[in-house]
């Protein structure tokens, strides 16, 4: 028995009593790539993203663990929801314009002090001045540095379109606007280089291909060290008691520990970590959160249908955004159909020893995304269920 069908027979058994559709996290891989991830960031601590996570108890179990502290959210309202839920340290991602989120945020001295807003542009600052509902609380400030690369004179871009602050100078003059602004106080900078952490550089069959992205993210990686350490030397000399400086992602933890200037590393998907994350080369991890599907169907020799399945990972549009079936080895898409809303046909020798009523188990493309199809998420341990707990779905709670 190979090690997939080891663990296809565990979760199996272990979910025999639940129908499916149904969705997992084996505690032993989710534990072990927690371990991984502290390995690799080699005494850095690592902020959590609750975005790849999407599940309050799961949250609260990393964060148990040495070497992790504290949450990165993504939107005010969840970062609001997670420092009344007891989380005391959340820096939140992305500007907002949750004017409603920010009354709050300005009007309660706990949730001032847990949590620290993303910005800019002073624009973002304005906008907070006009939702506070009470002077005197100051709002903690984190700046996001783009660490987007730049070739041929800026002619090509590679990365993702964040931030419009590229230079020390930009940095520094911002730094400066916060620090001169009643109610608020720059303690963090942030730079996420998802062009290295977000992008495997070891994509199948396209060797060439791969080649050229290991040659970029190198690139990529040079130039942002120089510049993040430029970056993080002007805004100390306006604010020399800068608590943090966040940098990295799951998949550049340890080239991005290796910096002198940055000190604590983001990352959440490789807790999970989804079938995006099988092509890189610096690392590999367990995976830990799947979905099951049923049998509902066998229209015929080599092919069983499932119901439902069709759960696209967000990004650009393409193949590698569908759930992988997983489990039993050896099923693939029918490219005329592809993932279904409603049903899905999967092709392959294995369906031949599928019954009606089987599981099919799949890996989504994207880590927390999963957890807004499922309001529940089954904790296995060996091959049994140890826990049932809520996601943020089943908490009632959709933020994005």
């Amino acid at each position: 028995m190979t090690p997939r069908a080891a663990d296809r027979a565990r979760y199996d058994r272990a979910t025999a009593h639940l129908d499916a559709p149904v969705a997992i996290v084996d505690l032993e891989a989710f534990d072990a790539n927690a371990d991984d991830l502290v390995r690799r960031a080699a005494g850095k601590p690592i902020r959590v993203a609750s975005k790849s996570v999407r599940c309050r108890a799961l949250l609260e179990r990393v964060l148990a663990r040495p070497g992790f502290a504290g949450l990165m959210s993504f939107t005010l309202a969840e970062s609001v929801w997670l420092a009344r839920a007891g989380f005391e340290d959340v820096l939140l991602a992305y500007p907002s314009a949750d004017r409603a989120s920010f009354a709050e945020l300005t009007s309660d001295p706990k949730l001032a002090g847990a949590i620290t807003v993303m910005v800019d542009d002073p624009a973002q600052l304005d906008l907070v001045d006009r939702a506070r509902e009470r002077d005197g609380l100051e709002v903690r400030v984190c700046l996001e540095l783009d660490t987007s690369l730049h070739l041929f004179g800026g002619r090509v871009r590679v990365g993702a379109r964040r931030s419009p602050l590229r230079s020390p100078a930009g940095l520094a003059e911002l730094a400066r606007s916060v620090a001169r602004r009643p109610g608020f106080r720059l303690v963090g900078l942030m730079a996420y280089e998802g062009h290295v952490a977000g992008v495997g550089d070891a994509v199948a069959g396209s060797p060439l291909r791969s080649r050229a992205i290991r040659l970029m993210q190198a690139a990529a990686r040079r130039e942002l060290a120089a510049r993040r350490a430029e970056v993080v030397r002007a805004v100390r000399a306006v604010v020399p008691d800068l608590e943090f400086v966040n940098g990295g992602g799951t998949g550049s933890v340890q080239h991005t520990a290796a910096e002198a200037a940055v000190t604590e590393i983001a990352a959440g998907s490789g807790l999970y970590v989804p079938r995006l994350f099988d092509n890189y080369t610096s690392f590999s991890g367990r995976p830990a959160a799947l979905f099951a599907q049923p049998v509902v169907r066998r229209p015929g020799v080599g092919v069983v249908t499932v119901l439902g399945g069709g759960y696209p990972a967000s990004g650009a549009p393409g193949v590698d955004r569908l759930p992988v079936p997983y489990l039993p080895e050896g099923l693939r898409y029918d490219p005329q159909e592809g993932a279904g809303e409603v049903q899905t046909p999967l092709l392959g020798s294995a369906a031949d020893d599928l019954l009606i009523g089987d599981k099919v188990w799949f890996r989504h493309a994207k880590a927390g995304e999963l957890c807004e199809r499922f309001a529940e998420l089954q904790l296995v341990e060996g091959d049994r269920v140890t826990a049932t707990v809520p996601t943020y779905r089943g908490e009632g709670r959709t933020f994005l």
